[in-house]
């Protein structure tokens, strides 16, 4: 039997396959009209739990330009969810006969790993709160290559919300893994969350390091911008002086805008958010540079660049179709890829009855009260570190218990490195651990 292949994670793509669905992408571009026979008598299902537009409609656009029908629950409000039915029971229930491929948008961090778990069909991910974007960010990476040619060895800056978007989160992984460098220029207050940094440091190299941007001239006047390169961390304090790393120059500018439904304070937003017009887009590193938004935009982009040859955001929003034609038909079994698939090393280990360590309030483990299979990753054993299964946000670890002793241990000690992965348990503190029946190890 055929695995389930589903695209929860920009990781869930090999290399070599996202630059093959490049080719066909630019392929299918050329005539959206010929392929309508590719995917004929599937269908897909948009299980929108938050409002979209050229997710949603450029996902159904390229379903039926390959031929098949679309499914559309666009106002998650007026289904079954409502009554209280769980994530886990409506996927199970449109991927018994309804459709053969879901396309899942949803508020919760983590809900759309959530989805694969139950799914008889593939799952792809459309946002899930601020966690992940895997479509879009192909979408992004296919405009840059169209664009530059390349991605390796490019200068992106991203800038404005870095900390709620899922958008940035998502292509910041994949920059790092395609050997891009990164100018992180953030709205102050809203700069990377630690466990993107945290990931991008283990994982990919990527050491950030403070950043001279004055060249960048008031897109960064009032930010702390970071450099990020996963080419040569180690040799980057050669090319710093004590004002940071200078960036000279730019390929691209990707902007975000202020992800206020996300806030979870009300006016969390402080100051004014950084503007982006002629006058900023002159200056000497971004005069050769391309202008990028995932949209919707508010006014952090003035309508005065629309006209400008470097500002391809309408054409990003374009191309989300033929590069969501090869997603739908790649996964549904249409289209085969010559490319290795990734071998993932990131087991994922169940966590026992009574405790959901999670820190993340928005993750899906928090959000949905039922039919969920509790998990995390172990991300290192010295220091001891593991993070959400679901939303990949690193667990606080007090103490660590061993499910079979049931004895708990400093999360340091010779003894807790010893436990296996699949017996561990982590406490806040020694109350929570001795309220779960656990008692302190003796010597």
């Amino acid at each position: 039997m055929t695995r389930i292949r589903h695209l929860v994670s920009i990781d869930d793509l090999s290399l070599g396959e996202i630059r093959e669905l490049f080719q066909h992408a630019k392929r299918f571009g050329e005539d959206l009209r010929s392929w309508s026979e590719l995917c004929r008598g599937q269908i897909s299902a948009s299980l929108f739990f938050e409002p979209s537009t050229r997710t949603r409609l450029s996902f159904e656009s390229a379903m039926q330009r390959l031929g098949g029908g679309v499914l559309t629950a666009a106002e998650m409000k007026s289904s079954s969810a409502a009554k209280g039915e769980s994530l886990a029971d409506t996927v199970r229930v449109v991927s018994g006969a309804y459709a053969d491929l879901i396309v899942l948008r949803h508020p919760s961090e983590g809900a759309a790993r959530l989805a694969a778990e139950y799914s008889l069909v593939p799952v792809v991910n459309a946002g899930d709160g601020s966690h992940e974007h895997p479509t879009q960010t192909l979408c992004d990476l296919y405009s840059l290559w169209i664009e530059r040619g390349r991605i390796e060895g490019l200068d992106v800056v991203l800038a404005g919300d870095l900390l709620y978007s899922r958008t940035i989160h998502s292509f910041i992984y994949a920059l790092a893994r395609f050997g891009a460098n990164i100018v992180c220029v953030p709205h102050r207050g809203f700069e990377l969350p630690e466990y993107v940094l945290r990931r991008l440091r283990e994982e990919y190299g990527a050491e950030p390091v403070r950043a001279d941007a004055s060249e960048l001239g008031d897109i960064a006047q009032e930010s702390d911008a970071v450099y990020m390169t996963p080419n040569k961390p180690h040799q980057l304090s050669l090319f710093t002086d004590s004002r940071g790393f200078r960036v000279d120059r730019v390929d691209a500018v990707y902007m975000t805008r202020p992800q206020t439904e996300r806030y979870r304070v009300e006016g969390e937003e402080e100051g004014r958010y950084m503007q982006l017009g002629a006058n900023e887009m002159a200056v000497g590193p971004l005069r050769e540079a391309v202008l990028m938004h995932p949209l919707p935009r508010r006014d952090e982009i003035s309508a005065d660049l629309d006209d400008d040859p470097r500002s391809i955001y309408f054409k990003q929003a374009a191309r989300g179709v033929p590069i969501r034609m090869t997603i739908l038909a790649h996964l549904l079994g249409r289209l085969e890829l010559s490319a290795e698939p990734p071998v993932s090393d990131a087991r994922r280990f169940a966590v026992p009855p009574g405790s959901n360590p999670c820190p993340n309030s928005t993750c899906v483990s928090h959000t949905e009260q039922r039919h969920l299979r509790l998990s995390f990753k172990l991300t290192s054993r010295a220091p001891l570190r593991a993070a959400c299964g679901y939303c990949s946000q690193e667990i606080p670890i007090g103490l660590v218990g061993c499910s079979t002793t049931r004895h708990f241990h400093p999360r340091d000690s010779a003894t807790a490195r010893k436990i296996r992965p699949d017996h561990l348990i982590f406490f806040r503190d020694e109350a929570q651990a001795t309220a779960l029946g656990y008692s302190a190890a003796t010597r």
